[in-house]
């Protein structure tokens, strides 16, 4: 197991180069989630083999033609900035080979977790996303269910999240580092490892995200457990291998962060620290800056 610090749960982006960031399950120290931030200028192309995974590209900002041995799609993103609009997103399944070409240059995003499925190739639009307001006052944020729990896949879930300045997100914090299923077989928690990519914006723009296991954690069990504080700035991520992970803005500035979850359920089952979790009951209001777009 991996002693997990602050210098290890934040990963910063290559200074230079076309991909702007990688996680695998080495580096990471967990099993599931791959994942690369990558740019890409107009008519530059770069290729991708799935093998036993399952797959998916969200366009960060640019459009993209992509051609596979599953199909073959045109105009997948258009926006200008994250904070213009809502993401495209391209499921693909395991043992497919596909090459992405630049219609118009910019950053997109992939991320790949082992399967033993198969399951069809779904090109997400933005104006089939469901969008909405969570939380309340300034726990108020913007929340856009890419590949939620219940889509037709095996493990991948892909949330967007708008925080305004000053904003927590998050929030209660809460956790999904253990499966739990009730005495009615629902399910209460989840196993998921969790990535956080972090785009700001404005240049000097940061977040925190504060990341710590309970007592109930199996790392803390190990004598691994840890709590730590982190700085994200733009295109930064962040890992979130057990424990509870709340986040909240630098004031002046808007957080977005693009989450991909896999593991032992394709859920979002998760339980708060009982601490805070009575903040809920507390909300009057929601933010009038929301939603963004």
């Amino acid at each position: 197991m991996m002693q997990y610090t602050a210098e290890n749960l934040l990963v910063r982006p290559a200074a230079s180069g076309d991909v702007i960031l990688s996680i695998t399950p080495k580096s990471a120290g967990w099993e599931f989630i791959s994942f690369q931030a990558r740019r890409l200028a107009t008519g530059a192309r770069v290729s991708f083999d799935t093998g036993e995974n399952e797959f998916a590209l969200v366009n960060l900002t640019g459009r993209y033609r992509v051609t596979s041995n599953r199909g073959s799609w045109s105009g997948i993103g258009g926006r200008s900035s994250v904070f213009t609009g809502g993401a495209h997103a391209l499921y693909l399944p395991r043992r497919t080979h596909l090459d992405v070409t630049a219609e118009e240059g910019g950053e997109f995003a992939v991320t790949w977790v082992p399967t033993d499925r198969d399951s069809a190739a779904w090109l997400i639009r933005p104006e089939n996303v469901k969008s909405g307001i969570r939380g309340g006052d300034n726990v108020s944020r913007q929340i856009n269910d890419l590949l939620p729990p219940g889509s037709p896949v095996h493990r991948l879930v892909l949330v967007e999240v708008y925080t305004p300045s000053g904003n927590w997100s998050s929030y209660p914090p809460h956790k999904h580092d253990r499966h739990i299923v009730g005495a009615d077989g629902a399910l209460i928690e989840a196993d998921l490892e969790e990535v956080y990519f972090y785009k700001i914006d404005r240049p000097a723009g940061f977040a925190y995200q504060r990341v710590y296991t309970n007592p109930e954690s199996p790392l803390q069990a190990a004598g691994l457990g840890f709590d730590a504080i982190v700085r994200a700035e733009d295109n930064c991520a962040v890992l979130v291998p057990e424990g509870y992970h709340p986040v909240v803005s630098g004031p002046g500035y808007t957080t977005y962060y693009l989450n991909v979850l896999a593991g032992s359920a394709q859920s979002l089952a998760n339980q708060d620290d009982p601490a805070h979790t009575w903040v809920k009951g507390a909300y009057r209001g929601t933010d009038p800056r929301l939603p963004l777009y």
